[in-house]
């Protein structure tokens, strides 16, 4: 062999390595930067953010929940008057005694003399402030929907991992429970307790909720716990299966100790996405009841009553139905479109 023909060096597999990874990142194999492992909620959140309606729906939300529990107390300040504040004898009523619903309208207090400004108009033939009861009725929605949701969640939750995890005579308890809960007439019962105690209970305020509210959470909640307990129960039977379960159980792990640290830690995917969207169904849920005179009722406001008031003028004054039912559009697509875009972040294989 010739001295100009030397043969080739002869590479390890290490060598051989670097040299791939040197020649696929087009760098020195002492310049290529380490790969930082990401934590799974940092994965989440890269997911997450990619999609833009779920934040911007997640900012509408925001921005709601602000504007009914914070932003109403500002303007009511602002204005002089509040949600529930008669404007009878002003032009807040045309002389047909139908509410005027023209922006913007000036008029002067008939009790305090002073001016003050409706800004989408009158809502009722009272003369009652359309935007002020708006976000009221936003401020009761969101309470009614959200204290619901806690409540079913913790109880489906509770319900589910049970049976889920010990099976058995635990699991054949808890779904006939399920089966006759959901066999169940709630609304039949409902008009029954509208009926019967119904107005009692609704003065049950503890203080800081509008009348009716805490009947609503109770009653969403004992209807509503076996959609999310059978959805947890699906998710327990298969965690349960997992070699980390098997091996937590070998080292002596008690039962409560596995549910604590093993089984419950992978339900909060499910139990983040499923509230979102219990929370757009509770939206409407609340919404239809009190258009029925079963929920929030008159003087306080919530966009279902609202919208039953305004079915009296929806000839001559259209609007009165348009911004209520906007509201409740809008609140339950934007819990909706972030439910899904939660449910993507979460499992990128459920947006294929």
């Amino acid at each position: 062999m010739s001295t100009a023909e030397k043969p080739p060096d002869v590479l390890g597999s290490g060598a051989g390595l670097g040299a791939a990874v040197s020649a696929e990142t087009h760098q020195e194999l002492g310049a290529v930067e380490a790969v930082r492992a990401r934590g799974y909620w940092e994965q989440v959140w890269r997911r997450f953010r990619r999609d833009k309606i779920a934040i911007l729906s997640a900012v509408f939300i925001v921005l709601l929940i602000f504007a009914a529990f914070g932003g109403s107390r500002i303007l009511e300040h602002q204005l002089g008057h509040g949600p529930n504040t008669i404007f009878v004898g002003t032009k807040a009523i045309d002389p047909d005694l139908n509410p005027n619903a023209d922006l913007m309208q000036h008029i002067q207090d008939p009790f305090t003399l002073k001016q003050t400004t409706l800004v989408l108009g009158a809502s009722d033939r009272l003369g009652r402030d359309e935007l002020l009861r708006i976000l009221n009725g936003a401020q009761v929605s969101l309470e009614v929907a959200i204290f619901s949701t806690i409540l079913t969640m913790f109880i489906g939750v509770l319900m589910g991992a049970a049976a889920g995890y010990y099976r058995g005579l635990t699991d054949t308890v808890v779904s006939r429970v399920t089966e006759i809960t959901m066999a169940f007439p709630a609304l039949l019962f409902i008009i029954a307790l509208a009926a019967t105690v119904g107005p009692r209970l609704d003065e049950i305020t503890f203080g800081i909720f509008a009348n009716g509210v805490v009947t609503l959470v109770l009653v969403l909640s004992v209807f509503g716990w076996f959609y999310p307990a059978r959805i947890m129960r699906a998710q327990t039977l298969s965690i349960r299966e997992k070699e980390y379960i098997e091996a937590a159980r070998m080292v002596g792990a008690s039962d409560g100790r596995i549910i604590r640290s093993h089984v419950l830690p992978h339900l909060v995917a499910p139990i983040i996405v499923y509230s979102t969207l219990i929370v757009a169904n509770f939206v409407l849920v609340e919404a239809g009841l009190s258009f029925l005179g079963l929920g929030i009722k008159s003087p306080t406001a919530s966009w279902g009553n609202m919208l039953a008031d305004a079915v009296e003028f929806y000839t001559v004054r259209p609007t009165l139905m348009l911004w209520p039912g906007l509201a409740v559009l809008l609140t339950t697509l934007a819990f909706n479109l972030l439910g899904d875009g939660l449910r993507d972040a979460f499992d990128p294989r459920s947006s294929h």
